[in-house]
């Protein structure tokens, strides 16, 4: 295990797979100068369906789907990490450096939704990993998947914390005209070396900004996330945080409290220890009052708010925080009532 921080990188190891028998381990002087830079490599997945379904009470979407696995963002608390253990990789580096591809990911939304078995409803992108990340710029992945959402006027709601999403405002836009499109931008803090640290490659505190303000000027229902919010760390900047996306433009708001399940725990405490040793306890301590006593709780009802008394107190900072930037929506509300099917000749008739 490492302890040195690795540029570019939130996780600075690779822990155990929980699923595999074998770990492979550094030698004792092993010296990390002396390996050659981390690079991202991208694995396709030839994956046969691409609509999942849910049923958490805590998610608020039934259909979601995920044209990448792993993240190169590299957000050192995302929740998502131990998803990458089911590949047989780690929730470490190998989460933020090797990545999934769906290749076919636009074809088999076009399958799916041309199905008579669908019924049309809001479908999510990012509800594990961000469709937005650096690989979509080359991929365009995420873009394809809009443009049949678009043929379909299927509505889509979207989470991300990448500018990128900019680049689609044209297809956004459209599907904005039917209620078809909603999209929440998630800022963590606004201190940008703070968040250098903790999301690595995911756009600036000021980029998110833009991109709620450039949404909200094309016609496209944007909130913010607020998430994850990190007691002694982040926590204080919740009212700041609502005030700049109410400028921005945002219209709805949401917050959720950091989740540390299974291995995310180690590698969040082992970031805490290298940047900011001098608080690491504290910001524990204040984790664990959230999680009775521990660093995570998968209750459902609780696993997104915490309990106890700080975990009310968040809850009413960020209500107030709302009253006073005017933001008084939780959700964006979307629309399946456009839904068509392209390839129904009968239907086209009435367009």
């Amino acid at each position: 295990m490492s302890d040195v921080p690795i540029k570019g990188r939130g996780a600075s190891h690779n822990p155990p797979n929980r699923f595999e028998e074998i770990v492979l381990e550094r030698d004792l002087d092993w010296n990390p100068e002396d390996e050659p830079a981390l690079r991202t490599r991208i694995y396709r997945d030839k994956t046969a369906t691409l609509l999942t379904t849910n049923d958490s009470p805590d998610v608020g979407f039934d259909v979601s789907i995920n044209p990448y696995r792993g993240c190169e963002h590299g957000c050192v608390y995302c929740y998502a990490r131990p998803t990458h253990e089911y590949l047989g990789f780690s929730a470490g580096l190998d989460f933020e450096s090797k990545i999934m591809v769906k290749e076919n990911a636009p074809a088999l939304l076009r399958a799916e939704l041309s199905a008579r078995k669908w019924k049309p409803q809001t479908v999510a992108m990012s509800g594990v990993t961000d469709c937005y990340q650096p690989v979509e710029r080359s991929l365009r992945l995420t873009r394809g998947c809009l443009e049949v959402f678009r043929d379909f006027r299927n509505p889509v709601c979207i989470v991300t914390k990448n500018h990128l999403i900019t680049r689609d405002l044209d297809l956004l836009g459209e599907l904005a005209r039917f209620k078809a499109a909603a999209v929440h931008v998630s800022v963590t803090t606004l201190d940008p070396g703070l968040a250098r640290l903790m999301e690595p490659r995911a756009s600036l505190p000021l980029k998110r900004l833009q991109a709620i303000r450039q949404l909200s000027e094309a016609g496209v229902p944007v909130g913010v996330m607020v998430g994850p919010v990190i007691p002694g760390l982040t926590d204080h900047e919740l009212p700041q945080i609502m005030a700049a996306a109410a400028q921005a433009g945002a219209q709805a708001a949401g917050y959720i409290l950091l989740r540390l399940p299974l291995g995310v725990a180690n590698l969040f405490t082992s970031w805490l220890d290298q940047h900011f040793p001098d608080r690491a306890r504290k910001i524990l301590g204040q984790i664990q009052s959230l999680r009775q006593g521990n660093l995570n709780d998968s209750t459902f009802g609780q696993r997104m708010r915490g309990t106890g008394i700080l975990a009310e107190q968040i809850s009413k900072m960020f209500q107030i925080a709302c009253r006073k930037s005017g933001i008084l929506n939780a959700h964006l509300p979307l629309s399946a009532g456009a839904f068509r099917r392209p390839n129904d000749r009968q239907l086209s008739l009435f367009d």
